[in-house]
Formats: structure tokens, C-alpha cells, sequence
């Protein structure tokens, strides 16, 4: 396999000081996937990422602070069944760990969301503390966990402040495409100005390249362009535009479940071997790491499409019902928005009455 690296530049003067303390942070053990723009992956990266740190034997808490709960849905719980999630922890008061839910990964747990954290941003406005909201609930729960991700709405609210005064590290995923590079300056002023006022141990753990696609001159130039601002800070590692990637969220499945030697699948695993060699953490389980998913049969990039996944890289099975080319996931949103819209002919109906 081709494998893709860049040879690192020098650091723009702008992102120096981030670099300096990225390099000081090697105990850093909570993580923010975070990005104001949406599109870029940190849904994916966040849920993918920490499926591969907990295969490398970390437990992992990922916690969804996205109204959106893309993080949720994908590692395959519902939504329409929470009793309680980030909202909860944040505005209500209650303790994080009753949050807290399995999944189908071992040794990663998540504290899940929905719509209702939408509210909180209004709520929080008039409460005091209210950057601190998500470190002080995280706090009780930390000593459990080798490493904690937080997946951020695409935003520089309430919501992303709280999670950037709750973590060390960053991780900032950058899609390879030129809208992508607009907003990055802004971005790093806010984790600049959070650094200042409200976490100064924040730092930049790495900014992670998405959506790859090396047949295109656009990709190429927006990661020179990413690489040549921010040096070493970029990992290695890229992650490719993938249909496998896009697929298994459908079937509430992270990449490594649902086609583990697919090429997105083997580069969230890169990325967690990198990850965890920049903070020093050791790989504890040997069954999955960085030799083993480059050796995967991913093929040339230069021979496959973007879109597609090499012959080979069939997902596992996921039983009969898959035959119609739709996971439980999507059969259960699908469910969802029938019954609201039985519910508003019912309504309808009685208004015409």
C-alpha cells in the first residue's frame, strides 16, 4: 500500500505557541474533536477514533455534546430512548455517570444527546460558571477512563466553549476541500482566547486530515496548504473519502466493526497509534496496531476509486434484514418520522372536525 506522508514544513508564526505547548502536553488524556464548520468528520473521527483507541486497549469515553447526537446514533443507540444524556449532566444537574451508556465496542462507553441540548445554550446563559459546566461533571467520572473524546456541534458557541475549557488537547479534523481552510484562523483565536481566560493547559494535539481524495489536485493543494500553516501538528496519517466510512453509521456500526479492513477503517487506526505515541500512552492490546492496519489489503489509492472500497473489503454480515440496503438505524428513523406524520393527519383531521 502507498502510503501517504508529507514531509513536515515550518510552522507559521501564528501557530508557534501551540506547537510549543502541544510538545509539553504528553499526559494529556481528554480530547476535543472540534471544528466550527460542519461537514469536516468530527462525528466520524470522534466515533472512529475512539472505536480504534479502545481496540489498542483503552477504555474510552466519548461524549456527545452535539444537539445533532450524530455520535449517538452512530455507534447504534436510538435516540428516541434516552432518558438521559449531555443535557442532563449540564443543565439538570445529574451525575454524568448515570449517563453513561455502553456500546457495541468494547471498552468504549459514551454519554449520549439529542435535540433537547439544543436548549441548553439558551439556559446556560444566565447561570454562573456556566463555561465550566461540562468540566465539572466530567470530573467524578475521569479516574475511570484511560482517555475521554468529546465530539463539538459545528460551532464556537456555549457548547464548544464548554468543551474546550473541559479538555487538554485538541484534536481539530480539516476536510480537504477549500471551504474548509475558511474559519480555521478564527478557530484558533477562540482556543487561544480559552487558553487565556478560562483553561490555560488547553493545547493543539493535531489537526487530522478527511475526505482525501487523491485523484484530485484540489485535496493535495488544501493539505499542503493545512501542512504548510500548521508543520508537525499535522498527523501523518490521512483519513480517505471512503463509502464504507458513510455507510456504517446506518447500520449503527463504527468502520472498525462494520468493514475493519476497509481503508477508513485502517486509518482511524493509524490515527490512534499516532495519537497515542504523541501523548506517550503505551498500546496495551498488540492484536490491533499501526504495522497491522498498514498492512491491510487497502490497496493503491492511485488504483480505486475515492468512492469505493477495494474488492475484498465486503463489510461483515448484518443478517437478513440488511437485503433492502438499509440498517437498523435508518429503519428506526424511518419509523420515527412515520409516526409524526400519522400524528399530524390526526391532528389535521381533528381540526377539521
Amino acid at each position: 500500500m502507498r502510503v501517504r506522508t508529507r514531509q513536515p514544513q515550518q510552522a507559521s508564526p501564528w501557530i508557534t505557541h501551540f506547537d510549543a505547548e502541544r510538545k509539553s502536553q504528553l499526559t494529556a488524556r481528554t480530547f476535543a474533536i472540534v471544528n466550527q464548520k460542519g461537514g469536516v468528520g468530527k462525528s466520524t473521527t470522534a466515533v472512529n477514533l475512539g472505536a480504534a483507541l479502545a481496540a489498542l486497549g483503552h477504555s474510552v469515553l466519548l461524549v456527545d455534546m452535539d444537539p445533532q447526537g450524530n455520535a449517538t446514533s452512530g455507534v447504534g443507540i436510538s435516540k428516541s430512548s434516552l432518558a438521559l444524556t449531555t443535557y442532563h449532566a449540564l443543565v439538570g444537574g445529574e451525575p454524568m455517570e448515570r449517563a453513561i451508556r455502553p456500546t457495541g465496542t468494547e471498552r468504549l462507553e459514551i454519554v449520549p444527546s439529542d435535540l433537547r441540548l439544543a436548549g441548553a445554550e439558551v439556559e446556560l446563559v444566565s447561570q454562573i460558571a456556566r463555561e465550566t459546566k461540562l468540566r465539572a461533571a466530567l470530573r467524578p467520572v475521569e479516574g475511570r477512563y484511560d482517555l475521554i473524546l468529546v465530539d463539538c456541534p459545528p460551532s464556537l458557541g456555549l457548547l464548544t466553549i464548554n468543551a474546550l475549557t473541559a479538555v487538554q488537547a485538541c484534536v481539530i479534523p480539516v476536510q480537504c476541500e477549500f471551504y474548509a481552510l475558511e474559519g480555521l484562523t478564527q478557530l484558533m483565536d477562540t482556543i487561544a482566547l480559552v487558553r487565556r481566560h478560562l483553561n490555560p493547559v488547553l493545547s493543539v494535539a493535531g489537526v487530522v486530515l478527511t475526505m482525501v481524495d487523491p485523484r484530485t489536485k484540489l485535496s493535495d493543494q488544501v493539505a499542503d496548504e493545512v501542512r504548510r500553516h500548521f508543520a508537525d501538528l499535522v498527523f501523518a496519517t490521512e483519513v480517505p473519502r471512503s463509502v464504507r466510512l458513510a455507510e456504517a453509521p446506518s447500520y449503527g456500526m463504527t468502520a472498525l466493526s462494520y468493514a475493519p479492513s476497509s481503508r477508513g477503517a485502517a486509518a482511524y487506526r493509524g490515527l490512534a497509534s499516532e495519537l497515542l505515541a504523541r501523548i506517550g500512552m503505551p498500546v496495551v492490546d498488540g492484536r490491533h496496531n499501526h504495522a497491522e492496519a498498514t498492512r491491510a489489503d487497502v490497496g493503491d489509492d492511485r488504483g480505486h476509486s475515492a468512492d469505493s472500497d477495494v474488492a475484498g473489503d465486503a463489510p461483515v454480515e448484518r443478517g437478513a434484514d440488511s437485503a433492502g440496503g438499509s440498517g437498523p438505524v435508518v429503519d428506526s428513523c424511518r419509523a420515527e418520522l412515520s409516526v409524526r406524520a400519522s400524528r399530524g393527519q390526526e391532528g389535521r383531521g381533528d381540526g377539521d372536525g
